[in-house]
């Protein structure tokens, strides 16, 4: 019986082509609209339904009613039932590796955006920043320039602004501050994150001496703090964060307490000076909570102000009084009975 050479294993019985195993993988979740991978890769990397769905703006329910949908019409579990905190199955782990590939897929098929010319604004925010409020403010404010939110990376909080990707960004100081304008906007605590059964959860504030016997977890790499706190969770130990970023990462099974003596870190906002456009001085004055009245705002946006070509309404008919003479209230002006000169 003859050997089975290279061509046969390549093309399998009577020629016909047999997919690798990672094309047969894709192959079967390609019929799956890509937007609800892209909501499936979130939960599965966040490993959480309610952090997923804020990040993505849907309801928290309807994230989970379309995971729900995914397994049925795969006829199996993606996430491990019951799980805490949420554990992916087998399948999930594999429908993962395949939607990224799906999704980076369609996206090199998508064609490019055109620019329409409208104007736009592009901020950027590092992790555990919220800028809601500043997004609801500019929305009323001026409905017709639209506010691009761009979630950046803490790693490329500078290299996102110095290369134009966006025009002004929520940054974690410090950073290096050359050619570049920064606000501070607020300081943010430093907490310790533990397991919720372990010791230091029954202080209220703990301190670095508190701490000496302890296992820390590196935790400088903010970009990676989910990670952290799985392993916080599944090793003990403990891992010192800014509270906002403890509070985007929380989880059931930790809890974090104020620390005494470690510096805080600080929220600014920062943009490149050369790029200093009145779109970015309109941004600046809505987070520093100036009015839509305010002399910077643009015309379409302020209450409007008297021409200055407007006429001046007419005085009164009392001659003015001659320069270097008494007011005319003191010009022998008889006072109306009955009437008190406020204090």
């Amino acid at each position: 019986m003859s050997g089975q050479g290279p061509e046969d294993t390549a093309s399998g019985i009577g020629g016909e082509a047999v997919p690798a195993p990672g094309e047969a993988v894709s192959g079967r979740f390609a019929a799956i609209e890509v937007q609800r991978l892209r909501w499936f890769v979130a939960v599965a990397e966040e490993l959480h339904f309610a952090r997923a769905a804020r990040d993505l703006g849907i309801a928290r329910q309807r994230l989970s009613r379309t995971v729900i949908e995914l397994e049925e019409e795969l006829g199996t579990k993606l996430f491990v039932p019951g799980s805490q905190p949420t554990e992916l199955a087998e399948s999930g782990r594999e429908l993962l590796a395949a939607a990224k590939d799906l999704i980076a897929a369609a996206e090199a098929a998508e064609p490019e955006p055109v620019d329409d010319g409208a104007e736009r604004l592009r901020v950027g925010f590092v992790p555990g920043v919220t800028v809601t409020k500043w997004e609801r403010i500019w929305a009323d404010r001026f409905p017709d320039i639209r506010l691009h939110l761009v979630n950046v990376p803490m790693a490329e909080q500078e290299s996102a602004l110095r290369e134009g990707r966006v025009d002004m960004c929520f940054v974690r100081l410090p950073m290096d501050r050359e050619g570049m304008n920064a606000i501070p906007l607020y300081r943010e605590v430093p907490v310790v994150v533990v397991p919720k059964d372990h010791p230091i959860s029954l202080f209220d504030q703990v301190s670095t001496a508190d701490l000496a016997d302890e296992r820390m977890q590196d935790a400088a790499d903010l970009d990676a703090a989910a990670m952290t706190m799985e392993l916080v969770a599944a090793v003990s130990g403990a891992a010192i964060v800014p509270h906002s970023i403890a509070r985007l990462h929380h989880r059931k099974d930790l809890v974090y307490r104020t620390m005494t003596d470690v510096p805080e870190t600080e929220i600014a906002l920062a943009w490149p000076v050369a790029r200093t456009t009145e779109l970015v001085e309109e941004f600046v004055g809505v987070v520093r909570g100036r009015s839509a009245n305010s002399s910077r705002a643009p015309q379409a946006a302020r209450t409007p102000e008297r021409s200055a070509k407007q006429p001046v309404r007419k005085q009164s008919g009392k001659p003015a009084a001659k320069q270097g003479g008494k007011p005319a209230a003191r010009q022998g002006a008889a006072k109306k009975p009955g009437k008190r000169r406020g204090r």
